[in-house]
């Protein structure tokens, strides 16, 4: 369950207080007009407000303004032109085709524009029937920009004093992510839970974590002035650190399974995984609710229970009944365990003391790890063609759109037609697997609405009452837009029912009904043409497998100059390890996605799965090579060592470059090709050396370091998944191939 969905975290998270703001601004401004002008008027300036509040999202103050400020007036601009064709039946239908066109052509700017493409549309939608002599409609388009300017600034204000406390809550969000990547470990020491589907789980989690670990970066790792900016500064980078040990944690499960799964020790570690999910969710509720974290859990009992274990299985080992290996990776999983006690144990502290930004980040520039997003008109031009997604989901828009107006101009209640072009533009969303979501959705949240709506109706006729049936059902409308947008769709039909009711009390009967109607016209409309035109998913995997792959080759080539010590610090490995992690993340998101299309447009779905697992394997083997060596410093044999991971680098080189060769196109040539002067003159097919054979081929010297064996061990697993990786390349371009020749 998302965490926000909990009564106890929900009424502390960011969603609640964007709820909260959005509400009080959007209805107060109504109410405040609505007392001062005619309804004309105020509902010109909701409308506004409204549109503009879309754009309401937790970012930085200037990326706020900068987006607020867009929607204001991109979307005056639409309300003025929609305007100045309503009196045209043929025009005005003919402007909201194209501006349903242009609107949707923005998307290809990135998720951070779909509010805006929405504000748009939907000021479309709302003023279709805006019937107002030409030189008013600029006077109402002054109206909608009053609105809008209005609610800007009083966002911009209240935001302003919160901005400490955004920063809070979603860095807040991260850290529950966090713990329940950490739950969702814990069950992979549970005998009952297959692999191959918590291997799934955990990879598919890793997305989210991964855009919330991002989110915080936005926010925290900018604006920096104050010791409190500093403190949340140093709990994300404690946090960060917290997941990096996290991700090393990874085991041969099978093996423990294997050796151990009917003893007590692999209960007990399932239960101290638990534990430090439930320990970081304390710190998280601490930074939620402004308060200093204090440690909560106790872990003695089940640390105690795994020594003794430990004890009596190596006693067992002794007698010959449990082999070496199998002991050594229990020891290990355990050690790591207490580290990750330790690192929580100091994140517990991050949040106890106020410090400088600045010592903790001296002179490091943070723009990498940020996120950058350009607006150029090339980018648009160049998605003007057939092939590209964004140009066919735009068409797609259009078109739907134009069948919603025809049949809004056959409906006896034509008052009420615009509800239907609404519901289509809610609805279809650049890929199939979000439409066909927000077709359910949308229904069902319509239809508890409007009966909602009724019997609100029927019992309560109190102005008072209704007007405060009305702030809640603002409150909640945007609050759940990210959270479970079914909840959104009720509160959002009980909105607008009741703002029609409110302001214009006679004209609201048969208004429940009708909508349902359109809400259900809506819907069938914009379901046939999601069908349209569409961009299945598959098309993009071989770009996207690609992008992976370079991405992976960056990130071992900044771990073996990290890991051989030619880097004094690690800023560039965090660098590749957030692009491999985000590539990563954009192809698990395009799997999923393709799961929600129909079962022909789906291809290789269980062999991306793999290859997405062995991906996520790399970077967990390289995490723990980083953490043995920080672990094992003492009479490290750098030479020795370094001519493993030298070696193991090549191997990787090899095995990533058959790969990409693998994707080739009909050329012969990749998207993303590993640069020609780093490729080893191994090869790749054949006499890749692997790494176990390597490690013993080493100087004796090295078998007297503490961590040498483990070291060796993870070197070979890093290359045995590598190896796994072009096994999953060959199976997945194979089908891709098979599918397109079919």
């Amino acid at each position: 369950m998302h965490y926000a969905l909990d009564i106890r975290t929900f009424l502390f998270s960011h969603y609640f207080y964007t709820g909260l703001r959005i509400a009080t601004g959007v209805v107060g401004l109504t109410m405040l007009v609505f007392n001062m002008a005619d309804m004309q008027t105020t509902m010109t300036v909701f409308l506004g407000a409204l549109c503009t509040s879309l754009m309401d999202l937790p970012s930085p103050l200037r990326h706020k303004f900068n987006e607020m400020l867009a929607g204001v007036l991109l979307c005056t601009l639409v309300m003025l032109v929609i305007s100045l064709c309503a009196p045209i039946h043929w025009l005005v239908s003919v402007a909201m085709v194209l501006v349903s066109f242009l609107a949707s052509m923005m998307v290809v700017y990135g998720k951070k524009t779909l509010p805006l493409q929405f504000a748009a549309l939907m000021v479309m939608t709302l003023s279709m029937e805006n019937s107002v002599p030409f030189d008013e409609a600029f006077l109402h388009a002054g109206f909608f920009l009053a609105g809008g300017l209005g609610y800007l600034t009083y966002s911009m204000i209240v935001s302003y004093f919160l901005r400490r406390r955004v920063k809070q809550q979603v860095l807040a969000e991260a850290l529950f992510e966090l713990a329940r990547y950490l739950r969702i470990k814990a069950d992979f020491y549970d005998v009952r839970s297959d692999l191959q589907t918590q291997f799934t789980t955990l990879v598919r989690q890793q997305i989210v974590l991964a855009d919330k670990l991002q989110a915080s970066r936005d926010l925290v790792l900018r604006d920096m002035h104050t010791k409190q900016d500093g403190l949340l500064v140093h709990v994300h980078l404690s946090m960060l650190e917290l997941y990096e040990q996290v991700l090393s944690t990874h085991a041969d499960y099978a093996l423990l399974r294997s050796h151990f799964g009917d003893t007590d020790v692999i209960i007990f570690l399932r239960d101290l995984a638990n534990k430090t999910a439930e320990d970081i969710e304390s710190i998280a509720y601490a930074v939620t609710r402004k308060r200093v974290s204090t440690p909560t859990v106790n872990y003695k009992a089940e640390l105690r229970a795994v020594q003794y274990e430990m004890q009596q299985l190596q006693q067992d080992n002794l007698a010959g009944q449990i082999p070496d290996e199998a002991i050594t990776v229990l020891r290990v999983t355990y050690n790591k365990i207490l580290d990750i006690i330790e690192l929580i144990s100091q994140l517990h502290l991050a949040t106890q003391t106020p410090i400088d930004a600045i010592p903790i980040l001296p002179g490091s520039d943070m723009t990498p790890f940020l996120t950058q997003q350009k607006y150029k008109a090339g980018l648009l031009i160049a998605n003007l063609r057939w092939q590209s997604p964004i140009f066919r989901f735009a068409i797609r828009v259009a078109l739907a759109v134009s069948t919603g107006l025809w049949i809004a101009a056959h409906l006896p209640y034509m008052s009420h037609g615009y509800w239907i072009v609404l519901t289509i533009v809610i609805i279809l969303k650049p890929n199939f697997s979000s439409t066909k979501q927000r077709m359910s959705d949308r229904l069902i949240g319509t239809i508890i609405g409007c009966l909602l709506t009724a019997l609100i109706l029927r019992f309560v006729h109190d102005p008072m009452g209704l007007l405060a049936v009305l702030f809640i059902a603002s409150v909640a409308a945007p609050a759940f837009t990210y959270v479970k947008y079914r909840y959104t769709a009720i509160a959002a039909s009980v909105q607008i029912l009741m703002l029609l009711n409110l302001l214009l009390p006679a004209g609201h009967h048969g208004a429940v009904g009708e909508r349902l109607v359109d809400t259900i016209i809506g819907v069938a409309i914009a379901t046939i043409f999601s069908y349209v035109l569409p961009s299945w998913e598959y098309r993009d995997l071989p770009r996207l497998l690609k992008n992976v792959l370079h991405a992976s080759h960056r990130y071992i080539k900044a771990s073996r100059d990290m890991l051989e010590g030619k880097v004094n610090d690690d800023f560039f490995y965090r660098v590749c390890r957030k692009g491999f992690m985000d590539s990563l993340s954009a192809l698990i998101s395009a799997q999923v996605r393709m799961m929600d299309e129909p079962i022909s447009k789906q291809r290789a779905v269980r062999e991306i799965n793999r290859f997405v697992v062995q991906n996520y394997l790399v970077a967990a083997h390289i995490a723990a090579l980083r953490i043995l060596l920080r672990r094992h410093a003492e009479g490290l044999p750098r030479d020795p060592v370094n001519k493993l991971i030298e070696q193991t680098y090549q191997s990787a080189t090899a095995h990533l470059l058959h790969a990409q060769t693998i994707l080739a196109g009909p050329d012969g040539t990749t998207a993303a090709t590993v640069p020609v002067e780093e490729v080893v003159p191994v090869n790749p097919l054949a006499e890749t050396v692997a790494a176990e054979d390597i490690a013993l081929a080493t100087q004796p010297d090295a078998a007297e370091w503490s961590g040498w064996h483990t070291f060796r061990r993870r070197a070979a697993l890093l290359d045995n998944d590598l190896q796994e990786i072009v096994a999953q390349t060959g199976a997945i371009e194979s089908i891709l191939r098979k599918a397109e020749t079919a």
